[in-house]
């Protein structure tokens, strides 16, 4: 048994976690972190980026057939699923190796095991090291949700395991109806997998808006998908070639692959919080303040362990904000509204503000402005996919409250548009700008007439 003193300890080496480290020891404060997996945490390892690299594999496919109508002779193609995923870990272990290189030159002790709180300001480490700290903060991220009480939940994988598959299926059913389902739905359907999206309630991405859910179920759909809403899965059994899967209603469904992407939880299993007095909420979240303390004093949390905006970049500024104000004594607060965000299906959506239902709940009187066309690029390629465009605005104030997209390009534009937005942007400062044509962004500054209903 050892004792060591840190002015900061952090359990978790994901995105948050690691750029609290970083800040911190920027500050001068003597700083160790554990992580008992790899360092990169969700986002790295098994979530947004090699997410990411399949979404670029799986849109080939268009490019391929979209070349012919521009002149292009396209010879046969092929895939190869296992030369994807060994690219994919090969970048993966880069950039692992990249965050833990950055911690060290930062001066951060870095500690390969899992750690629990152990009473106030104590960290135990699986290793049997105990740790001292003054200050403790908690990044640990969340884990996927699973079915834990059908017969045969055994033969799930969850999105842990989709980056390790040896082999793509044939076919695949998708469960879930939020970012991580509709993304790898769209992901293996555009890599000639059948795919089915299987979701218990009526539409999918709750919480966003009304048009850009019905559209996107749309463009899903045309792309082959079978869309299967509000069925409820209760048993999964193998059969010859595959497995079966038993429906709520005696419907059944075959398939090789069964997905559950149904959500995700806070990772807190097991973490000791109530040595140290470390209160949570119904969801197993840890609870904290506007500056990501929590109900014990010197402990605070970062990231998709609070359960507040579940989204890489606000872990990154939490963890940065924390160490403003614990170590560089300039206290932070994270705004956690205007948070633009994107699912990365094909077509891609994304979206910053409020949406229309939400800004009427609010009491907003609203002017609408939407658009909907097919972008220049399809006109020779012969696709018919639409794009869709909405600006959400204050009718008393002429405030532009949410912007919306589906379409090429949608997570691009929409990360400027965030910039305008924060920043209190008039619809008349839209009308004001200048169009960059052609383009599908200067939609945005060219929509003039308010969307009467009809």
């Amino acid at each position: 048994m050892t004792a060591t003193d840190y002015d900061l300890f952090v359990i978790g080496g994901g995105s948050g976690g690691v750029r609290a480290a970083r800040i911190a020891a920027g500050y001068g404060a003597k700083v160790g972190i554990a992580e008992c997996d790899r360092f990169g945490g969700t986002c790295v390892i098994r979530g947004c980026v090699p997410k990411k690299l399949l979404v670029y594999a799986s849109r080939f496919g268009d490019e391929f057939e979209d070349a012919r109508g521009f002149g292009w002779s396209v010879g046969e193609t092929g895939f190869d699923w296992a030369t994807l995923i060994a690219n994919k870990d090969r970048e993966i272990a880069r950039l692992e190796r990249i965050y833990e290189s950055n911690l060290k030159a930062k001066g951060v002790t870095t500690f390969a095991v899992r750690a629990r709180l152990d009473g106030p300001g104590v960290v135990a480490l699986s290793d049997a090291t105990r740790i001292k700290a003054r200050t403790i903060l908690i990044a640990t991220g969340g884990h996927p949700s699973r079915y834990g009480d059908i017969p045969g939940a055994a033969h799930i994988v969850t999105s842990n395991e989709i980056f390790e598959l040896k082999a793509l299926p044939k076919r695949i059913v998708v469960c879930g109806g939020g970012y991580i389902a509709v993304e790898f739905a769209s992901i293996f359907a555009g890599l000639g997998v059948e795919t089915t999206l299987m979701h218990r309630g009526a539409k999918i991405l709750r919480g966003f808006d009304e048009e850009l859910r019905d559209g996107l179920m749309e463009a899903l759909a045309a792309r082959g998908i079978a869309l299967r809403m509000e069925a409820v899965l209760e048993g999964v059994a193998e059969c010859p070639g595959g497995f079966n899967l038993a429906l709520r209603g005696g419907e059944a469904i075959e398939t090789d692959l069964v997905l559950s992407a149904i959500g995700r939880e806070p990772a807190t299993h097991d973490l000791g919080l109530e040595t140290a007095g470390v209160r949570t909420g119904p969801r197993g979240q840890i609870i904290v303040d506007g500056y990501s303390e929590t109900s014990a004093p010197g402990v605070y949390a970062v990231g998709d362990v609070t359960d507040r905006v579940n989204l890489t970049p606000v872990a990154i500024r939490e963890g940065h904000a924390f160490a403003d104000t614990v170590f560089g004594k300039r206290p932070v607060k994270v705004d956690h509204s205007l948070v633009p965000t994107a699912v990365f299906t094909t077509p891609e959506l994304a979206t910053v503000g409020l949406s229309e239902e939400a800004a009427r709940a609010q009491g907003f009187e609203l002017d609408l402005y939407k658009a909907r066309f097919r972008p220049l690029r399809n006109t020779l390629s012969g696709r018919d996919e639409r794009m869709f465009m909405k600006l959400v605005v204050d009718a008393a104030t002429d405030r532009v409250l949410g912007c919306h997209v589906i379409g090429p390009d949608a997570a691009e534009m929409v990360q400027m548009a965030a910039i305008a937005l924060h920043l209190g942007a008039r619809k008349a400062d839209f009308d004001a700008t200048v169009a960059l044509h052609p383009s599908a962004a200067e939609e945005f500054v060219t929509m003039r007439e308010k969307w009467v209903a009809p």
